[in-house]
């Protein structure tokens, strides 16, 4: 590569006196065009070389990060690095390797569940009660938590075994735009309201906001570096057969679950605006999901009359 660009500083040299002496001479122009195409696809290559050695750098640094912090205990420590984790996951008969549909699943499953839980602490250490930060209306699930690790596993998986950085990066912008469609779906299809961000800086609509678009990406890189290998060790120890029925079985319930409790809000809407059952199935969904059990479910909820505006 040195003795390719000393040539090509060698050709310079003689086109720039060319040109210097004699600038009205259209003789070499054509083999001056040459060059610059050939410096031009050399600048390219050159990039594409310093770009993809960036690339091997980052990854075997953390790689090697990774590697050393699994041999450490603690919370923040992985007991298993990704790359541990793609190799035993090559196993044939595994039932969830990579990002197939059986792991998806599963994530989505414990992300709803453990979700709730995490909130669950968070609100007893900064209010001091116990609310419910639930979003079914069967067990502590919230589907919110279950389709962002999904959509952070599906995003970060290929950074998996790469810097904090871009895991950061890529969680604050994913996890900003679930957020965000989460918001406006539920306001625009139930018309209800479970987080308003318009007291928070540098908020967009109220439904996201700077500060919140940061712990999101804190969490991209606590969750593909820390929970999802902890997850993927759990996956690994269970037997193929039963894993694949606790897949399919607990993915039905979430389901059914969720199907139930977006008819249950909807109905409840319908009773904030007083609209009275409109037949018999109605008035079984009004007795078994009544006001009192609906609020301390959605403790956050609210309902906003239809004609509102985004800001």
């Amino acid at each position: 590569m040195e003795r390719r660009m000393q040539r090509h500083q060698e050709q310079l040299d003689q086109i720039y006196r060319h040109l210097a002496l004699d600038p009205e001479d259209t003789s070499a122009d054509a083999s001056i065009h040459e060059e610059i195409s050939c410096l031009r696809h050399t600048g390219r290559l050159l990039f594409e070389e310093h770009q993809e050695a960036l690339r091997m750098a980052d990854e075997l640094d953390a790689r090697l990060r990774d590697a050393r912090n699994s041999t450490r205990h603690g919370l923040l420590h992985a007991h298993m690095s990704n790359a541990t984790i793609d190799l035993r996951e090559q196993a044939p008969d595994y039932y969830a390797p990579g990002l197939g549909i059986n792991k998806l699943r599963m994530i989505c499953i414990l992300g709803s569940f453990l979700g709730v839980v995490i909130e669950l602490i968070w609100c007893v250490l900064k209010y001091g009660v116990l609310q419910s930060r639930s979003g079914l209306v069967w067990g502590p699930f919230n589907l919110l938590y279950g389709i962002g690790a999904v959509v952070l596993t599906v995003a970060l998986y290929k950074y998996r075994n790469r810097g904090a950085w871009l895991s950061f990066l890529g969680g604050m912008v994913v996890g900003s735009v679930v957020e965000y469609l989460c918001s406006w779906l539920q306001e625009s299809i139930l018309g209800s309201v479970s987080w308003d961000y318009s007291a928070m800086p540098f908020n967009l609509n109220g439904r996201i906001c700077l500060l919140y678009s940061i712990l999101w990406g804190i969490l991209g890189v606590l969750w593909i570096k820390n929970l999802y290998p902890r997850l993927a060790r759990l996956l690994l120890k269970i037997p193929n057969r039963l894993g694949r029925f606790l897949s399919i079985s607990l993915t039905v319930f979430l389901l059914v679950n969720a199907i139930v409790s977006g008819i249950a809000v909807f109905r409840w809407s319908q009773r904030v605006r007083g609209t009275a059952p409109p037949g018999p199935f109605w008035s079984l969904i009004d007795q078994r999901f009544p006001d009192e059990r609906m609020s301390r479910i959605y403790a956050n909820m609210e309902f906003h009359s239809p004609d509102r505006k985004e800001p």
